[in-house]
Formats: structure tokens, C-alpha cells, sequence
């Protein structure tokens, strides 16, 4: 492999997906980021900007400015693009408030949102995380506004919906169930249930934030392999590798190392089942949403450092792809 071969040029030759969770805002402003983002991946996804909170300031108002920036750049630079989420419990408008709505106005309310977002971008888009999150961490139903108001059929309808307005293929997309778990289990169950059901769901999304926990790779192996027999296409959609201080080594150089290592073993982990996509979320360690969410946790989770310089986990990742 030529030192000079980019990550991009190395996931492509191998028919792979590297991709990076991409925000509006430095996308406009920071050219170290765009470049960044345009040499090393061919995938991106929508971080914030196709949540419905962002699409929907206003009661009756849609903004698409940030989405169509970020969805936009990906066909510009030929890349595949995840849409990132049509239905979620987090990040709902501010004015939104859930008892103002009967169950069959909560209904109706979806219903809009999933046809007027996901029918905007029908053939723009390569992928939609339909459904986020829907399962609990103990395995039971999570208890939304969506669940409440119609039950586990909420995810039927909202794949159905977005089956009639979009070409794109409909994932349903978690986290803390990388590997075999309880919670992963569930939802290996839930998503059989649809099946069975005849909803139109063509995949899993495993996010794999690495971060308090982290899961055998070879569970994560075992874990694809399962969702795959189930006729689903599997992808890892949002990784990070953060370290708490007990696990950290306590020097810069040993714990990037232990980092790249990570990386390389889920990639491996892909290449092995047929997994081809890996999206990390952000494309650089300074655009990381964890050291606002965790203290506790090391700030330096993704493939390039904060002036836009690959680190031994982008290095790993590329070998890894590389490899015969």
C-alpha cells in the first residue's frame, strides 16, 4: 500500500465505506474540515441537521438549510450518504409538546414529518436511519412519545411511511448492542418481529461508541453474522473510542495505540462477516460530542487530531482495509 494512499482510496478499492458523521456549521467555515472530509471518506451522515428538532423550528415550518448543506456536499464529492434520523425520542422541537396531541394527531404528526423530510431527499440519499434508539439499555420497549401513543406498531408505520416516499434503504439504528447482550438480543428479537410482520427494513445500524464499555470482537462478529442471517444488511454507524482513567495507560502515544488497535480489530471484525461500512462520528477529535457529555472519559476519540493530522487509529483502520 503506498504510504500516499489516502483512507478514502483504500476503502474504495476494497469496496468499503468509510464514512464520518459531518456538522453544517464547519462544513461552511473551516476548510481544514472540508478537506479533511472530502480526501479521507467516501460515506458521510447528517450528525444533527436531519434530526426533526433542527428540520423544525416552527409548528409548521421545515428548515432545510443545514441538510441540503450536508447532503449537497455528499453528492458533490461522490459520496454515499446516511440520512441520521427520522424518528427518535431525543431532540424533538422545543415547542413540541406531546400532550397537546391525541394518539391519533401524534400519529398524523409522524406521518407528516417522515413523508415531507424523507420524501425531500427520495433520490439523494443512500440510506435512512428510520428509527432510533427504540430499545431500551434493560431490553424492554423504551417508553417514548411514539410508543406511547401507538405501541411497538410505531416502527412498522414509520418504516411503511418512509417506504412510500424514499428509494433509500431503511435501517433501524442503536447503541450498547455492538456485541451479544442482553440489549442486543432484544433487539435481534424486535427486528424479527418486524420481519415477520412484513415491514420493509433493510438493516441494522450498530453505533459502537466505545467508551465506558467496550465489546469483544469477536462478539461483535457473532452479532452481525446474526442480524445478516436474519436477511438484514449490517453497518457500524457511529464510532468512537474513549477511555475512562482506569483503563487509560496515562501517556498520549501508549493510549492512541491501544485506540488504534480497537479500531483495527472492529474493521477486521467487518471485513470477516461482510460488514462493509464503518461511519465514525466526527472527523476530527476537537468536533467529538463526548467531552461535552463526559468528563470523565479521555477527549480523543476519533481518527484525526484537532489540526486535521491522521493519528495511529486512521493508520489502522487503512492497514486493516489494506490487508489481503
Amino acid at each position: 500500500m503506498p504510504e500516499n494512499d489516502t483512507l478514502r482510496t483504500v476503502g474504495t478499492e476494497r469496496g468499503f465505506d468509510v464514512g464520518a458523521a459531518v456538522s453544517a456549521a464547519p462544513l461552511r467555515s473551516d476548510p481544514g474540515y472540508k478537506k479533511t472530509l472530502r480526501r479521507e471518506f467516501n460515506t458521510i451522515t447528517a450528525e444533527n441537521a436531519l434530526k426533526m428538532g433542527p428540520l423544525r423550528p416552527s409548528r409548521h415550518t421545515y428548515d432545510f438549510h443545514d441538510a441540503d448543506a450536508v447532503v449537497d456536499f455528499g453528492r458533490a464529492n461522490d459520496m454515499r450518504v446516511r440520512a441520521h434520523t427520522l424518528v427518535w425520542h431525543n431532540q424533538t422541537p422545543e415547542w413540541f409538546q406531546e400532550w397537546d396531541y391525541t394518539d391519533d394527531q401524534l400519529e398524523a404528526f409522524l406521518r407528516d414529518h417522515v413523508h415531507t423530510v424523507a420524501g425531500r431527499y427520495r433520490d439523494k440519499v443512500d440510506t435512512w436511519d428510520v428509527v432510533n434508539e427504540a430499545v431500551a439499555d434493560d431490553g424492554s420497549m423504551r417508553e417514548t412519545v411514539w410508543y406511547d401513543a401507538m405501541g411497538e406498531e410505531y416502527l412498522d408505520k414509520a418504516f411503511q411511511w418512509a417506504s412510500e416516499v424514499t428509494d433509500a434503504d431503511l435501517f433501524y439504528n442503536d447503541y450498547g448492542a455492538d456485541g451479544i447482550n442482553e440489549k442486543s438480543d432484544a433487539i435481534y428479537d424486535l427486528l424479527e418481529r418486524l420481519l415477520d410482520r412484513g415491514v420493509p427494513i433493510d438493516g441494522v445500524g450498530l453505533q459502537m461508541h466505545a467508551l465506558h464499555e467496550k465489546p469483544d470482537p469477536e462478539s461483535v462478529a457473532e452479532n452481525i453474522r446474526r442480524f445478516q442471517d436474519l436477511g438484514l444488511d449490517v453497518e457500524i454507524t457511529e464510532m468512537d473510542v474513549a477511555y475512562l482513567p482506569e483503563d487509560d495507560p496515562g501517556d498520549e502515544a501508549a493510549r492512541h495505540e491501544l485506540q488504534a488497535e480497537f479500531y483495527r480489530d472492529v474493521v477486521e471484525a467487518c471485513l470477516e462477516t461482510g460488514c462493509d461500512t464503518v461511519v465514525v462520528w466526527g472527523v476530527r477529535d476537537s468536533d467529538s460530542w463526548i467531552p461535552t457529555w463526559f468528563d470523565e472519559l479521555t477527549d480523543d476519540p476519533l481518527l484525526f487530531d484537532a489540526g486535521n493530522d491522521p493519528k495511529p487509529a486512521y493508520d489502522a483502520v487503512k492497514e486493516a482495509l489494506a490487508s489481503d
